[in-house]
């Protein structure tokens, strides 16, 4: 008998993977379809920092490692910014009962140009570069579009 999916925490990260041209990775979510953004995920749990959820969830989606002890960790910078947001109806059933908004928070990772990505095939269907402007024109989510139009204010 299969055990039932605990439910989210409705607390993310959102992290604008770009190299230092400032090209932003937008992947494509497989359900729905056309919906690119940059990486997102909810914590594992409620002791998981930002920080940790932000490394699981680039490894996991991209492939990229940015784990400490790695040469990309000190590029992966909390931007200190938060957005709270309504949960789409669609997607409301993931949460307990009654949960409507989520937290997210906002970090940057700067990759060197040509970094491969991997995608995990049950989340996601392509990759892109784009310039940053275009990237953030390309988003579904208004946050993850407002998250990119800071990008040059964030980057080094």
């Amino acid at each position: 008998m299969e055990q039932p999916r605990p439910h989210k925490i409705p607390q993310s990260v959102l992290v604008v993977i770009h190299t230092p041209a400032l090209d932003v990775l937008l992947i494509n979510r497989v359900e729905p379809a056309l919906y690119w953004q940059s990486v997102t995920g909810a914590k594992d749990s409620e002791d998981e920092s930002f920080e940790q959820t932000a490394i699981r969830e680039v490894f996991e989606e991209t492939g990229i490692n940015c784990g400490g002890g790695t040469a990309l960790h000190a590029d992966l910078i909390d931007w200190g910014l938060e957005n709270v947001y309504e949960i789409y109806p669609r997607w409301r059933s993931r949460y307990a009962p009654g949960v409507t908004h989520n937290t997210e928070h906002v970090f940057g990772l700067r990759v060197p140009e040509g970094t491969p990505v991997t995608l995990n095939p049950r989340e996601h269907t392509a990759w892109q570069w784009l310039p940053w402007r275009a990237a953030a024109d390309a988003c579904f989510s208004p946050s993850n579009a407002e998250a990119i139009l800071l990008l040059p204010e964030f980057s080094r």
